[in-house]
């Protein structure tokens, strides 16, 4: 049996290609309407998979064709991250079979089109919740600024986040590394060539040039919706990152920050000496600003990719003080009142310090000069 697969987002459909022909299918996809109509007329599917929002041609617009111009009955099965009653209806009113709202796992996307394609054997669904494969609903960019890394880096924790999250695409920076990480990231990312890639700096720059770098690499994908970073040492866990993305979706805001103020119900461990240093930081970034958050410096942030091409085309003029001169940007072009609006500040359930840090207490008393630098730059 023949399906089509037609979805703007390349990370989706090399996951459902992959698991489909896997189950013996014939699987063909098109990362846009109009190449998917046209593949519709010389493939013949037996099933048609299709997104709804698309750029140049929507998936109601493939449906219209297939049932309205081709007068074809061939079964659709939109899979779509939209969940608008009215354009959910519509579907149903043009005469798709199913519908399905991502995030959805593998296991149900197949049982799904196995049930319109009257196969009932042959699939056995994965019982382990925690190896189930999602479909996300958006797809996302992580850069990871990686220097001397080597006895830090979880090999298994990233291998699995990036096989389990099929909408997740991984960006390792190779900030110049004198030790085996470069190495160590090739062996991480073989399998998951699609989802995980490696940019390499041959020369040390900082975090703040690694971090832009990546940037500016993700933002050449169109298909990512998002892009952020994260610490390698996952001092921040994927838990709370895609909580910050969830947090993103459903709301108006550009940008959400993690932060590592203490709550009630948090976990948030930093040993005492830092603990002192990041709250004179803080004090000072705050009047320097003129807004109030409370922890510019966390390390893991998510944005949608106007503010991430925006914000980091020119070289910062500090190492590590980069997350303050993204607020500082953002105020300058856009205001204070609407940067206030446009920038959520997220409190994080889980924060540990990692012994290795690469801020070392010197770098933090140098600090207070650079903000000064930053305050003068920016002014």
């Amino acid at each position: 049996m023949k399906i089509l697969a037609i979805d703007d987002q390349q990370l989706i459909l090399l996951a459902v290609e992959k698991r489909l022909s896997e189950l013996g299918y014939e699987v063909r996809t098109a990362n846009c309407g109009q190449r998917g109509i046209k593949l519709f007329d010389t493939l013949k599917p037996d099933l048609v998979i299709v997104d709804i929002n698309m750029p140049d041609m929507s998936g109601l617009e493939v449906v219209k064709y297939i049932r309205k111009t081709k007068k074809s009955d061939t079964p659709i099965l939109v899979m779509s991250g939209n969940t608008n009653e009215k354009v959910i209806v519509n579907g149903f009113n043009l005469g798709i079979d199913d519908y399905m709202k991502k995030p959805v796992s593998l296991d149900e996307m197949v049982a799904r089109a196995k049930r319109i394609l009257g196969a009932t054997t042959g699939f056995t669904p994965v019982k382990n919740q925690e190896n189930t494969q999602m479909l996300q609903k958006y797809c996302v960019g992580i850069v990871i600024p990686c220097y001397n890394e080597e006895e830090r880096l979880s090999r298994s924790v990233f291998q699995d986040f990036a096989n389990k999250n099929l909408g997740y695409h991984l960006c390792f920076v190779n900030d110049g590394s004198t030790d085996n990480t470069l190495a160590l990231l090739k062996t991480l990312r073989e399998g998951n060539e699609d989802r995980i890639s490696i940019y390499d700096c041959k020369e040390n720059g900082g975090k703040a040039e690694a971090v832009r770098q990546g940037i500016l690499y993700l933002s050449n994908d169109p298909q990512l919706d998002y892009i952020g970073y994260l610490d390698a040492d996952l001092s921040t866990d994927f838990r709370d990152f895609d909580e910050l993305v969830q947090t993103l979706e459903k709301s108006k805001f550009k940008i959400v920050s993690g932060s590592r103020i203490n709550r009630m119900g948090a976990n948030i461990a930093k040993g005492s000496a830092r603990k002192i240093i990041s709250t004179i930081i803080n004090m000072a970034i705050k009047r320097i600003l003129g807004m109030s958050f409370k922890d510019t410096q966390c390390g893991a942030k998510i944005m949608d990719r106007e503010i991430a091409s925006g914000m980091f085309n020119k070289k910062f003029i500090t190492r590590w003080l980069f997350d303050v001169e993204i607020f500082m940007r953002i105020r300058k072009r856009y205001g204070k009142d609407k940067a206030q609006k446009m920038i959520c500040e997220q409190p994080l359930n889980r924060w540990v310090h990692v012994d290795g840090s690469k801020l070392s207490m010197k770098d933090s008393a140098k600090i207070v000069g650079q903000l000064a630098q930053i305050a003068v730059h920016y002014r």
